[in-house]
């Protein structure tokens, strides 16, 4: 145990001396968050306000109907109105940014409205993502021109409007804030904790395989008379210290960004830090930690490997990609963890972070989990260890 201790406090020391390792194990994941996280919203903000203040120009064929509608959209005044567009091109014009929306009326409507039938208009907008705020902006003249008309119809039969209302439905969503806030956030989460686990590892390894035998040090630790698996030992409590060290300053980034935005208001920070306790926060840990072994077994076994720092690099790349597409698997909606997928290394720890976080966790799938991951990690260790063992690997030219 002490000559594991010793090479652990060597080979740490040398790399917290590695500047690349630092920015990966500590500044990069304390800092992402907060700058991520202040440039979307600062973007978003920016974006909304040019949008809200955009003047919207817009065609109204009305064939002689609807003049009430045209007059309420001048009274805005941040509407231009135009009429004289060919029917056929505004489909076009609306997807090449020409024009913002268009309201096109039958020909019948005046006098389907004043028979009491539902008049038809044609709107047509642009919208490619979900805030649609220039729709909103021209469905707002629109509701109240159909409010107008209700208005009107139900004076003239002197009734009272509440008749139309047969049902009066009451919404009552059970689902905790908790939940909800895992369902919202909860994949995303856990995909960063993973990738910074895996990034804080990197580099470390890298420079503890590689590095070492592009530096003829390596050669000089194995003449010592000391028992080789030490030795990994001794690396490999690096690596996963650093990974470990990564993924809590990502927890401590995150956290920073959150107090740091003036645009939340204090009750959503309260629910942030109900929902991701001192016990959340320590159950992820756990996760992490079978995860961060997994991950360093690998990362040793390829280093290794390599005959130099670049090609290590070049080596590794790859794994990212075949990291990224499990993790990726939380952020999509309507998938959880089940006993099946608890067994599928990455992709279980994403979805029973975000079950965690949502409070829903079960104990069984996460019993699954656990043990899925720590056979990872011990046969992890033991690969890297066996790997570590042979010449041909350490002397590989």
């Amino acid at each position: 145990m002490k000559v594991i201790a010793t090479v652990f406090r060597k080979e740490m020391l040398d790399t917290l001396r590695d500047r690349r390792a630092i920015i990966f194990m500590i500044v990069v994941p304390m800092l992402l968050f907060p700058m991520l996280f202040q440039v979307m919203i600062s973007v978003s903000k920016r974006n909304a306000a040019k949008v809200q203040a955009k003047e919207l120009r817009v065609v109204v064929i009305d064939q002689g109907n609807a003049s009430r509608f045209v007059e309420m959209l001048r009274e805005r005044g941040d509407v231009d109105v135009v009429t004289s567009v060919p029917r056929d091109s505004i489909a076009g014009l609306i997807q090449s940014d020409s024009l913002d929306g268009a309201f096109l009326f039958s020909s019948s409507f005046d006098d389907d409205v004043a028979e009491m039938k539902p008049g038809r208009v044609d709107f047509y907008f642009k919208s490619a993502d979900e805030t649609g705020i220039v729709r909103d902006r021209l469905q707002e003249t629109l509701d109240r021109y159909e409010k107008e008309i209700l208005d009107e119809r139900f004076s003239r039969l002197e009734l009272d409007q509440s008749i139309v209302e047969p049902v009066r439905v009451e919404s009552h969503n059970v689902a905790s804030m908790e939940e909800r806030v895992g369902t919202r956030v909860g994949g995303l989460l856990p995909y960063m904790f993973i990738l910074f686990c895996f990034l804080g590892s990197m580099y470390p390894a890298i420079d503890l395989g590689a590095g070492e035998k592009e530096r003829g040090t390596l050669e000089t630790l194995l003449t010592a008379p000391v028992n080789r698996f030490h030795i990994l030992l001794g690396k490999f409590g690096v690596v996963v210290v650093s990974g470990l060290l990564s993924a809590a300053m990502s927890i401590a980034g995150l956290f920073v960004s959150f107090k740091r935005s003036p645009d939340l208001p204090p009750e959503f920070m309260n629910l942030i830090v109900r929902v991701l306790g001192w016990d959340t926060i320590l159950l992820l840990m756990s996760l992490l930690v079978p995860l961060t072994i997994f991950f360093a077994g690998v990362l040793l076994s390829v280093s290794l490997t390599a005959r130099s720092f670049k090609e290590a690099q070049s080596l590794i790349s790859p794994l990212n990609i075949a990291l990224i597409l499990p993790a990726a698997m939380g952020l999509m909606p309507g998938v959880q963890l089940t006993l099946g997928n608890a067994w599928i290394p990455v992709m279980n720890v994403s979805l029973a972070t975000k079950e965690i976080i949502a409070g829903t966790i079960s104990p069984t799938e996460l019993s699954v989990v656990y043990v899925s991951l720590i056979v990872l990690a011990v046969a992890s260790l033991w690969g890297s260890a066996w790997w570590f063992g042979r010449e041909s690997t350490i002397f590989r030219s």
